[in-house]
């Protein structure tokens, strides 16, 4: 069997790619072998992985990485940086599957998403490519929704938004989300037990927005309150233009995973909102082709099985085309899908999805599964 790495399995994506993989028994067909970068020569027990304790070596041991066929990792970019260029310079020659963003823009990695690129994939590793990277998490997210309209050449440009949870930014930002909504419901309990609740309303809502800038308030990570807030700016800025990082992975990651001849405009606003885990996104397309209503449905619904329509209509809509409805799922949710008055080529959608399932984790553990 393949001697199969991992790496950062402990956090937050890769405790979610390990679950899935127990749970769809992939460690049956592999020989896995677990590192660590600061509890290396512990055991651990708990995935009741053939029954054994399992030793944990030193992420850092280039000899032991040089005895894998496989290395799996979510550990991050710089862990990535310290140990990949060198492991290839030293004639390393195994497959790398990596969640960290640092590689994809490498001419010889290809960015995974086999439900969308699957053929594009099997091309590279005939070619004898053996760097895979995981996608961002709106970019993966949306050419799982709009895969239909993708595969058969009908968009002309989108322009998205997206609505992107704590989660994106990691655990300790999903934490500090957590401490926001304490400190503000402990700070205003008092004012919420008053018999006149609905008369002092504003008088709540003036104290929240005073203590939300408190010295006191917890904001080491977002810097500022995300809780009765939403930040319009995720990443750094990288141009004159005043496009952040983020907004550009839209274009540059679409079209290297759809290995496109010709670039498809994308771009957008990314924005950080007050929810945990599921990212949102509202998305302008504008098609070469006039098509009904119906026929778009269609080709949404046609690319792959986790496509999930949701009617336009206001019940369906409050329900189901939510982050908190799709939490822990691996459905894609698709609804608002209207023709809008600016083209007759012009509509609009709205998509929901796990951004550590679809979005990160998945991915890589279909990787695995290809390879293997």
């Amino acid at each position: 069997m393949k001697k199969v790495g991992f790496i950062g399995w402990r956090g937050m994506v890769g405790s979610v790619l390990i679950n899935r993989m127990l749970k769809k028994k992939d460690f049956n067909n592999i020989n896995a072998i677990f590192f660590s970068t600061s509890q290396y020569g512990e055991y651990i027990n708990h995935f009741n992985i053939k029954n054994k304790n399992i030793k944990l070596e030193n992420a850092y041991d280039f000899e032991k990485l040089f005895e894998l066929d496989i290395i799996v990792t979510c550990q991050g970019s710089e862990y990535t940086n310290k140990i990949y260029f060198k492991l290839r310079q030293i004639g390393w020659n195994g497959y790398w599957i990596d969640a960290a963003s640092n590689l994809r823009t490498l001419e010889d990695a290809v960015i995974i998403l086999d439900p969308v690129n699957l053929e594009h994939i099997q091309q590279k590793l005939n070619m004898g490519v053996k760097t895979f990277v995981g996608g961002n998490c709106t970019v993966s997210l949306m050419l799982m929704a709009l895969g239909g309209l993708f595969k058969n050449n009908l968009v002309d440009w989108i322009s998205v938004s997206t609505y992107q949870a704590a989660s994106g930014a990691g655990a300790k930002f999903m934490k500090e989300l957590i401490l926001q909504m304490q400190y503000i419901s402990k700070n205003i309990t008092n004012l919420i037990k008053k018999n006149s609740f609905n008369d002092n309303i504003l008088s709540i809502e003036q104290e929240i927005s005073k203590q939300m800038y408190s010295s006191k308030f917890p904001k080491n990570y977002f810097h500022v309150p995300l809780i009765n807030n939403v930040i319009p700016w995720i990443d750094k800025k990288i141009n004159n233009s005043g496009q952040t990082k983020e907004e550009w992975k839209g274009q540059f990651e679409t079209n290297k995973i759809l290995n496109t001849t010709k670039i498809i405009p994308i771009d957008g606003l990314c924005v950080r909102v007050a929810t945990l885990r599921s990212h949102s996104q509202s998305f302008t397309i504008k098609l070469n082709k006039n098509l009904s209503i119906d026929n778009i449905h269609y080709l949404i619904n046609s690319h792959n099985k986790w496509i999930k329509i949701i009617s336009n209509n206001f019940d369906d809509t409050i329900n189901y085309l939510t982050p908190s409805f799709i939490n822990g799922k691996l459905d894609i949710l698709v609804g608002r899908i209207k023709k809008l008055n600016i083209d007759k080529n012009c509509f609009s959608i709205f998509s929901v999805g796990d951004q550590l399932l679809w979005g990160a984790s998945e991915p890589l553990r279909r990787m695995l599964k290809l390879l293997i």
